[in-house]
């Protein structure tokens, strides 16, 4: 209407929360070059860079600046960060098979369930409320708890990076010996351990439930 001041909105490019993502980009590019230099900067980086996935969330629904492509450039980067930390493990550790194993469940899973979330109509692939497994539902409906187990994981596979040889030796007897080394080593170790079980258990849970809602959706279209 004439005399009414229309709200002049920022382009999605330049909202708050994909600015940070852009940010977690580069930070991670600095942190992968230097990973085998200097591992310790490299941890701190990564770290950071995982910490803003958080913020991220927080600044969209702060200043109402949900976007498709910040949710999309949100998830990417996440995917590719662990996938080049997994490749790199499976470098260093044997077998190496085992860590790019996770790495295809990681992209797997979550490839399906955002595909399954654009197929059902859904605003976010985390709305899983209509889920009857009470583990996903845990997952996806606690923030605290999924904040736990994604923190888990991360820190656990930048351990490994941090206590790895420069040869490729067994990851029982890295971790045996670290931990003779250093007994304090065992407590971050286990809490870890126990939040990586957790997401790759929900992994495999969201694979199977996105590929039979992709399913599902194949025989609506058919009928």
């Amino acid at each position: 209407m004439a005399g009414q001041k229309v709200e002049k909105r920022p382009s999605v490019y330049l909202y708050i929360p994909n600015i940070i993502g852009y940010i977690r980009v580069l930070m991670n590019v600095v942190a992968f070059a230097i990973c085998f230099s200097n591992k310790r900067l490299f941890s701190i980086l990564y770290f950071l860079s995982f910490v803003c996935d958080g913020l991220d969330g927080w600044f969209a629904r702060k200043f109402n600046q949900v976007s498709t492509f910040g949710a999309v450039l949100d998830m990417v980067t996440d995917r590719v960060s662990t996938t080049c930390l997994l490749a790199i493990l499976s470098q260093i550790y044997s077998p190496g098979l085992c860590f790019l194993a996770l790495l295809a469940l990681d992209i797997t899973s979550h490839w399906l369930q955002m595909y399954s979330t654009f197929l059902s109509g859904k605003a976010s692939h985390k709305d899983v409320k209509d889920s009857k497994n009470w583990l996903f539902k845990a997952y996806y409906g606690n923030r605290l708890f999924m904040a736990y187990c994604c923190v888990a994981c991360e820190v656990l596979y930048i351990m490994l990076l941090l206590i790895a040889e420069k040869q490729p030796e067994s990851m029982t007897y890295i971790l045996v010996n670290s931990v003779k080394q250093n007994p304090y080593l065992s407590v971050p170790l286990i809490l870890s351990s126990v939040g990586w079980v957790v997401k790759q258990v929900v992994n495999v849970i969201q694979m199977k439930t996105a590929a039979d809602a992709c399913v599902l959706y194949d025989i609506n279209r058919a009928d």
